[in-house]
């Protein structure tokens, strides 16, 4: 783990994290390694996003003798995923838990003034009660980042965590001013967001690379 000068956000400086980035970043790296490789990635950063998690105690038998174990406490997880790109992190956290609860909801970037614009969203009941996963691959602006937590609060959840790729000062600024309770997790903090709204260095534009799009 790498300490950033932004309150509540973790930087992930594992060398499996750093490599797999390295390749995901290159222009080279094929649709099919493009999802592998975020798969990978994201399996990784599920480790740091459900640290906080609660457990207790339960009495199991090992084929040896009783034990007191431990057990994930209450209504437990809830992934939310802003769509489309969302997904790609998505399916390798569910790797990790596949029992979660998934969500989905849908914004896109108006292109003339770069503020999120909603067009679905399903949520699974008791938001309350769960550790609530957003992932997103890439935090730029930070106005869709905000404005999905500010629906999943509207919709009861308490304990929120920002799961993204790729950040930018100014996104991580305008998401950490909107929302100072909700923890980030990012697998780098880059340079800058250019005059269309993409981070630099970056990575491209992750839909489209983890779909074969343009």
């Amino acid at each position: 783990m790498q300490p950033s000068s932004f309150p509540n956000v973790t930087v992930l400086d594992h060398p499996l994290v750093r490599h797999k980035l390295t390749r995901l970043r290159q222009v080279e790296t094929s649709t099919a390694g493009f999802r592998r490789l975020t798969r990978e990635i994201s399996l990784l950063m599920a480790y740091e996003a459900t640290r906080d998690m609660k457990l207790e105690d339960v009495e199991i038998e090992t084929p040896l003798e009783p034990m007191t174990g431990q057990l994930l406490s209450g209504k437990k997880l809830c992934f939310v995923s802003i769509l489309r790109a969302g997904n790609g992190i998505l399916d390798g956290m569910l790797d990790l838990v596949p029992a979660a609860r998934v969500g989905h909801l849908g914004l896109y970037r108006d292109p003339a003034t770069l503020e999120p614009v909603e067009y679905y969203i399903k949520l699974p009941e008791d938001m309350g009660e769960r550790l609530c996963i957003v992932v997103d691959p890439m935090l730029a602006t930070g106005h869709s980042a905000a404005a999905a937590v500010t629906k999943l609060k509207q919709a009861g959840a308490r304990q929120i965590v920002f799961v993204c790729l790729l950040s930018v000062p100014e996104g991580l600024r305008a998401f950490t001013a909107a929302h100072p309770d909700v923890k980030v997790v990012t697998a780098a903090i880059d340079r800058e967001l250019d005059d269309h709204g993409y981070i630099r260095p970056g990575l491209g534009d992750a839909g489209d690379r983890l779909f074969g799009t343009k």
